[in-house]
């Protein structure tokens, strides 16, 4: 993207927070509300929206965010698109809002939809994954029966006790297919005992077992039931190193620093073998929106940042139970 006679691209951001429906709660703590950064890029009269996700985990903040992506004004006023985006940002949440907002910009003024200017197929409705929050047994137990009528479901599970959490998830939904996600929360000594009863629950996929780093051990012993790699892999770069410890990769646009290095990376991850998960962090629509375009090639998608908050913005994806659809052309894209 180049500047044109309608004028320089001007950029602006903002924090927003979006209360989450209940409590949302994993290894590493809970939280009752999401906050995010929106990136907007506006040039003859059009806008393109980003959303992301800042990710404490990796040292990232809201207002450090905003500023990285604020930084970018003069660049993009002398005409900087996506492609060099991509070598004058570090891959995280702050590209990921411009690159989906520079996306979304493109598609505006083409008169055409992302998918159709990126040569790739035009996204389809996905079933995606509701998830359960870490708790008690008995707690999540009580929170899947409510769920238990969804395709696929989400558990989040966090080192002792684990055991008797995938049972109990099993028990109140028997027909529903479950993923696991431990966060990092388990250890070598754990692991085999915790891959057991994941196995004796008919888990399909256990999300990043063991810490990013310290996870030697998967490459090591039998695994029964299927690994996918998220906080071990972030972009392309990180590919080869998995193989031998990981069956599936996690893709979350906010690792990646957006869609563009998504895309490529999940096209790298194919060849490699691995199996897709597209995932999300707990967002609005906007967040989602891009990453539909990752769940056309995913065996697993998981986007049901949405269905966890209090509201959606407007115009937000439509969502029929665990079916997710694709973005109308006035959300994104």
């Amino acid at each position: 993207m180049t500047s044109t006679p309608s004028g320089a691209i001007s950029l602006t951001g903002r924090i927003e927070r979006w209360p989450i429906a209940g409590t949302f709660t994993i290894s590493r703590g809970a939280k009752t509300e999401a906050i995010v950064v929106v990136a907007e890029v506006s040039q003859g009269g059009l806008i393109g929206r980003g959303e992301c996700v800042p990710y404490p985990r990796y040292g990232e903040t809201p207002e450090a965010t905003l500023l990285a992506i604020q930084a970018m004004q003069a660049p993009l006023a002398g005409g900087m698109d996506r492609i060099p985006l991509q070598e004058r940002m570090p891959a995280g949440a702050a590209r990921n809002a411009l690159d989906c907002a520079l996306a979304d910009l493109e598609a505006k003024r083409a008169g055409k939809r992302i998918w159709n200017l990126l040569g790739r197929p035009a996204p389809e409705p996905r079933t995606t994954a509701y998830t359960i929050s870490l708790g008690t047994p008995e707690a999540m137990a009580e929170a899947t029966a409510k769920a238990a009528h969804r395709q696929l479901l989400k558990i989040k599970l966090g080192g002792d006790g684990d055991g008797a959490r995938i049972a109990a998830v099993r028990k109140a939904a028997p027909r529903s297919e479950l993923i696991v996600d431990a966060n990092e929360a388990w250890t070598e000594d754990n692991l085999a005992a915790n891959l057991a009863a994941c196995a004796d629950a008919g888990v399909t996929l256990i999300e990043q077992p063991l810490p990013a780093g310290k996870d030697e051990a998967l490459a090591r012993i039998p695994r029964p039931v299927a690994v996918c790699a998220d906080e071990s892999v972030h972009d392309r770069g990180s590919l080869a190193g998995l193989r031998g410890r990981y069956d599936a990769v996690n893709i979350k646009l906010d690792k990646t620093g957006g869609l563009t290095e998504a895309l490529a990376m999940a096209d790298a991850a194919r060849a490699l073998g691995f199996e897709i998960m597209i995932g999300c962090m707990v967002a609005t629509s906007l967040a989602m929106a891009p990453a539909m375009l990752i769940a056309q090639q995913a065996r697993f998608v998981d986007l049901d940042g949405p269905l966890l908050l209090a509201r959606d913005r407007d115009h937000g994806l439509r969502y029929e139970g665990s079916l997710v659809h694709p973005p109308d052309a006035a959300l994104w894209g």
